[in-house]
């Protein structure tokens, strides 16, 4: 008889190290990870429910005609560009390069709008409920891609480290607390439905599955197009973590295309093509310009590749360190850089040490390979190396990426826990919570910032001062905060802080005709007419057709000519300024009055005459129009005529003697 050789038994756990980590009871109960997962995410941003509306809500909520409208708005939110409905006019919804189709989730806001009415706590609810959703699912979809090919303990700790990481990291905030943000939640939530549902059909041959991971995927799409990264991803995944024959690809890579090609194929009838023309010629919209000679050029292609490197790598010190956070990356926070500069050349480091983990982990299909694939191909979309997104850097942009992130923190953390058994988990254990509380502080402080557009503005231009569009941003909503101010003083400190903002916005970009008019407004305020005039005609040379500063200029020039009639007691500069405005608003009563009243005082009443019977005619149920008209007609010298107009008056007002006497 041969004797039996001791024949070591098998580990059942692959955790790709000798001496796999056991599985403590606490790891063990995935199903309480999940729920308390959402309970996190829920806890960490329920505070944001108090907080009103802010930044893009404007385009897509308040001031959006589509979404204002219901119910009946939802036929218009997938007919047109998602900026239309804002802008209200053809062409100005191409401002941002490429347009923007992402109508799902104004047809939600048009829902809440419907039954619940302008109540910016419901929707911010609803953000906060569908990202503990999306939290909960990235966990359950991390169990489910992992469990195949390693141990429980390794699956337990890297899907609830990485869904921990992924709830708590503040460059998140911008997403959840800024409801305009939902498009990112649903493009990531309808991604990830659409990729655990297929892994799903395909290693449980469940392929009734496909079906909602099809309506999943659409979803995604119509939130936000940057979830057609997923037509690469998924199949990516799948081949990464399932066992499957190429055969098993088809079915899934099919519904992938056939959800993507629907989706392209509605966006280019409604937006009229694929909106892949050239680029807007405003720094705003394009931040790839620059000034020569008095003309916008775009930047060379070194400069622009050195720049868009640059905000790379920008994107990464975020995603490790995440602070100082803001809502404004716009020219000149982040502008023309070259390839010399210090920033660009660490950039490039980090990325071609990402390259190789990346292609060197494809043999070994390792989890930190892996998390570096689903950052490139997710931030391919986002990164303006292809095409131009219309911003050059924003905190939103990296929100699907992090997941890569996240996931790649979590196999580090893992391997630290699998480390020195009772020392390596500790340490890891101690390592997640103490990054997770502090990224849970700076989201809680993050969230107060998401107050209202005034705490937002007014936070971020501390890390902003060299952003145009927020300095802007800060001088037009102090002048609208400063017109419901009663305090005088406070009022014009208000207004003048909100020229000092104004005029760093032009200084930093010279045609900024937004910036321009908003300065018209706020000296028209501060009653110094000749500044305000000279805002206004600034806009209009660069805009000619820019009907917000005629408007406003004939505005001006009213009230200039009524202040130096009244005020200055200056006739000749009130009449000169007044013929300007009528001259821009020829249909404005007041204007039309203030002149005849002018006209009157300087003994030329024939002119009186002549504008108050314009006046008249403007409205002709107007009493005072009418006695105006007669005074006029008997300073000219016919009695007659002029209480015709009299008694007209009287008849359209009998006590109007009465009331001319207490005046």
């Amino acid at each position: 008889m041969s004797k039996k050789k001791n024949v070591p038994k098998k580990s059942t756990a692959q955790s790709g190290s000798p001496k796999a980590a056991s599985l403590p009871r606490w790891l063990s109960l995935t199903g309480m990870h999940t729920l308390l997962l959402a309970l996190f995410a829920i806890l960490l941003y329920i505070d944001t429910c108090g907080n009103k509306y802010a930044l893009d809500d404007a385009i897509v909520i308040t001031d959006n005609m589509f979404t204002q409208e219901g119910i009946s708005g939802i036929s218009g939110i997938f007919g047109n560009d998602t900026f239309y409905g804002f802008f209200k006019e053809e062409g100005k919804a191409n401002l941002v390069s490429g347009g923007r189709y992402r109508p799902f989730t104004p047809a939600m806001f048009a829902l809440e709008r419907q039954f619940f009415g302008e109540t910016p706590w419901v929707s911010h609810l609803i953000n906060v409920l569908l990202f503990a959703l999306t939290v909960a699912l990235l966990h359950r979809l991390m169990l489910r891609l992992l469990q195949p090919r390693f141990g429980k303990a390794q699956t337990a700790f890297t899907a609830l480290a990485a869904a921990l990481l992924f709830a708590a990291h503040p460059v998140h905030t911008e997403v959840v607390a800024n409801i305009k943000g939902r498009d990112e939640i649903m493009a990531l939530l309808g991604s990830l439905s659409a990729l655990y549902c297929i892994f799903r059909a395909v290693t449980e041959k469940q392929y009734v599955l496909l079906l909602p991971a099809f309506l999943c995927f659409l979803v995604g799409l119509f939130s936000k197009e940057n979830a057609l990264a997923m037509v690469v991803v998924i199949p990516f995944a799948l081949v990464w973590f399932a066992k499957i024959k190429p055969a098993d690809l088809i079915a899934p890579l099919g519904i992938l295309v056939v959800a993507a090609g629907l989706f392209i194929a509605v966006r280019a009838a409604v937006l009229g093509g694929m909106g892949l023309g050239d680029p807007p010629r405003e720094l705003m919209n394009n931040p790839y310009l620059k000034l020569e000679n008095g003309q916008w050029v775009d930047f060379t292609p070194g400069e622009r590749l050195s720049t868009v490197v640059y905000t790379w790598g920008n994107y990464l010190r975020l995603l490790v360190f995440p602070h100082p956070l803001t809502h404004d990356y716009y020219p000149k926070h982040i502008y023309l850089m070259n390839a010399a500069d210090p920033g660009v050349l660490l950039s490039i480091l980090a990325y071609a040490g990402l390259a190789v983990l990346a292609f060197a982990g494809l043999a070994g299909r390792s989890l930190i390979a892996f998390s570096v694939w689903w950052f490139a191909l997710t931030f391919a979309m986002v990164s303006n190396l292809f095409f131009a997104v219309g911003t050059n850097m924003s905190e939103r942009l990296i929100y699907m990426p992090s997941v890569g992130f996240s996931l790649a923190c979590a196999v580090l953390l893992w391997r630290l826990y699998n480390w020195k058994k009772v020392a390596g988990q500790q340490a890891a254990i101690f390592l997640l919570a103490g990054v997770t509380l502090l990224y849970a502080l700076k989201t809680a402080t993050r969230n107060l910032v998401w107050k209202d557009n005034y705490t937002l503005f007014t936070t971020d231009i501390q890390t902003s001062p060299n952003s145009a569009k927020l300095r802007n941003a800060v001088g037009g909503e102090l002048i609208t905060q400063s017109v419901g101010e009663k305090d005088e003083q406070k009022r014009t400190q208000m207004l003048q802080e909100a020229v000092g903002h104004l005029r760093e916005a032009v200084n930093l970009h010279p045609d900024y005709k937004n910036a321009w008019l908003l300065l018209g407004n706020a000296f028209n305020y501060l009653k110094q007419y000749e500044e305000s005039i000279a805002g206004y005609k600034h806009a209009l040379d660069i805009d000619p057709g820019y009907q917000e500063a005629i408007n406003n200029l004939g505005i001006t020039y009213r009230d200039a000519g009524k202040f130096y009639g009244e005020v200055q007691h200056d006739l000749a500069k009130s009449i000169g300024y007044l013929e300007e405005a009528y001259k821009l608003r020829p249909d404005e009563y007041e204007t039309v009055r203030l002149l005849g009243v002018a006209y009157g005082i300087g003994n030329n009443p024939r002119k009186a005459v002549e504008y108050f019977g314009i006046a008249t005619k403007l409205q002709p149920q107007n009493a005072d129009a009418w006695f105006n008209l007669g005074l006029a007609w008997h300073s000219a010298g016919d009695a007659a005529q002029g209480e015709a107009f009299i008694q007209k008056a009287k008849e359209l007002d009998p006590t109007i003697l009465d009331k001319r006497k207490e005046q």
